[in-house]
């Protein structure tokens, strides 16, 4: 399905207990491989820097449930500076549109010192939207999530069912590498986030393993549990 150019998947989110976990990851490892960036068989590191406008535009949108929204990020894995890609993960009601593009170390870093300007002539149509961002609608970085994610995958339905785990949110700084960066627990231990993404349909061999119909959704963001969290240690 595209909407506006865009290729789209659903999306669905649920908190699971740790019991529905166990049993899940149990049931998922014996059929369904983990993806690329697994480093460990419990998953591999995330964390994102999220950039919002003056106004909210992305806490705003998402808070109050408007149908077309958009979220720029910035992301690593495992704390690494080998991959890092800008991000815009577009919403429309129940489906979800990824978009990526490269960025090198140095490129981070002037995005970070608001040195922007070498985006406007970059040759991702991404990266160019994402400076339209930064100059004219003042997005800056707002928030910084951290957790790890076990993702399995299943190639020929085009799924990809993870758990994300230990979610926290940057107190202190706005910088994905700064060694003195502090996090705070945002979601309590018990709780994991479990996301079902795919394409035209769910497979039904998948559907079996994972039973959705078993959890309840939730409309649930990292991203403003995570702003939300660091707001309130600055007020």
């Amino acid at each position: 399905m595209e909407f506006l150019g865009r290729k789209l998947r659903h999306e669905l989110k649920y908190y699971i207990h740790p019991h529905d976990y166990a049993a899940l990851r149990q049931r998922l490892s014996a059929v369904l491989k983990l993806d690329g960036h697994s480093v460990r068989p419990d998953g591999y590191g995330i964390r994102s820097l999220y950039f919002d406008g003056p106004h909210g535009y992305a806490l705003d949108d998402k808070v109050n449930g408007v149908f077309g929204r958009e979220k720029y990020r910035i992301r690593i894995y495992n704390g690494s500076d080998r991959i890092i890609r800008l991000e815009r993960k577009s919403k429309f009601g129940n489906y979800v549109c990824k978009e990526a593009a490269s960025l090198t170390k140095a490129e981070y870093a002037r995005i970070l010192a608001a040195d922007f300007g070498f985006l406007r002539k970059a040759e991702a149509p991404l990266l160019q939207d994402f400076y339209r961002a930064l100059a004219h609608r003042g997005f800056r970085p707002t928030a910084i999530t951290d957790y790890i994610r076990e993702a399995y995958i299943d190639e020929p339905g085009d799924v990809r069912i993870t758990f994300d785990k230990r979610l926290a949110a940057g107190i202190n700084s706005l910088d994905l590498f700064d060694p003195g960066l502090a996090m705070a627990e945002a979601l309590p231990p018990e709780k994991t986030i479990m996301e079902i993404k795919y394409g035209a349909f769910l497979p039904e061999a998948v559907r079996l393993l994972v039973r959705p119909q078993a959890h309840d959704r939730s409309a649930i963001s990292k991203y403003v549990i995570c702003r939300e969290l660091g707001i309130r240690h600055f007020i």
